[in-house]
């Protein structure tokens, strides 16, 4: 399995104070990478400019490290998959538009702008460091989102990155790591053809068919689903009794006001798995890349999926 590590820019906002301690900082950096490749796992380290070019001290950037690195160091780098810009194969404006600084949606770390710890967000995967300040020491950090919502609304939330920037840090990710090997999904055609055994507890209506197989490798949208409909599926097989809700899961859930209905109910009508026709109007809003999971709750322990896609048309929202 590929892993992206994201590196966080942050890191090298002071540089090094000399070479030597530059030096320090790139061992301890190969060390966390190689804790990663440990288990089992081949790394793609992306950035936000390419990484032979990063300064690492005054005068000092990575390919004049290579001449001071020893041979085991300066091959390792060598051989590891580098990736600029950010962005750089993901097929999605809304992540390039971050990249850019010039989407709807903006991320901060103790107030300042957090790119790479955003997108290793977005990409639902794990920042990097260089171990450069004592706040970096750390598997795990808090940031705050700025986005505007459908209402055109300003939205704050603070939100948690998997991180390291020393090899115990990678160890500490190992189960998630794990997991993630063992619930690979290549794209939404994998995800469609193995949806019984992803999701046991939901039903997929006919017409998400063509939906989900659209979805390709590394596009944006498909690890959010995955995610969103991991909860779901955990959310489903607790209901045993009473109404369906989502409280106390990490979902944004909405329904549709009555002067959407009026206007736009037969675009949330789906032909269910049993042949009836059922109004989808409960959703799971998915952040960031503005897409919408119409679900039914049909029976405990069962929920029926109509719709994943876009947003689709509201009084206010007519996409």
């Amino acid at each position: 399995m590929e892993l992206d590590l994201i590196l966080n820019e942050l890191s090298l906002r002071h540089l090094a104070p000399n070479e030597r301690i530059a030096q320090q900082w790139m061992s301890e950096l190969i060390n966390t990478i190689k804790a990663f490749t440990a288990q089992g796992v081949k790394v793609n380290l992306r950035s936000k400019d390419k990484f032979h070019t990063i300064m690492l001290a005054p005068n000092y950037p990575v390919a004049r490290w290579f001449k001071d690195a020893d041979q085991r160091e300066g091959g390792f780098i060598k051989a590891l998959a580098t990736k600029a810009p950010l962005s750089i194969d993901i097929d999605n404006s809304d992540i390039k538009d971050v990249e850019n600084n010039t989407g709807l949606c903006e991320f901060y770390y103790q107030g300042e702008l957090a790119i790479g710890l955003g997108i290793a967000h977005l990409l639902d995967t794990i920042a990097i460091s260089f171990n450069s300040e004592q706040c970096w020491n750390c598997s795990n950090i808090e940031i705050d989102t700025i986005q505007l919502n459908e209402n055109e609304e300003i939205v704050h939330e603070i939100l948690e990155i998997l991180h390291s920037s020393y090899s115990h840090h990678a160890n500490e990710h190992k189960e998630w790591i794990q997991k993630r090997i063992r619930d690979i999904v290549l794209d939404g055609e994998d995800m469609w053809d193995r949806k019984k055994e992803l999701f046991p507890n939901l039903e997929f209506c006919e017409v998400l068919g063509k939906q989900l197989k659209n979805i390709r490798t590394r596009q944006l949208e498909l690890q959010p689903i995955l995610k969103t409909l991991r909860e779901l599926q955990q959310c489903t097989e607790n209901w045993k009794t009473g109404s369906f809700s989502l409280k106390d899961y990490a979902l944004d859930e909405s329904g549709e006001s009555e002067a959407t209905l009026n206007k736009y109910k037969n675009e949330r009508i789906f032909l269910c798995p049993d042949g009836e026709q059922r109004l989808f109007e409960r959703h799971i809003k998915l952040k960031f890349c503005n897409w919408r999971i119409h679900f039914f709750p049909k029976e405990p322990g069962k929920v029926i999926i109509g719709y994943i896609g876009r947003h689709l048309p509201t009084v206010k929202y007519k996409t």
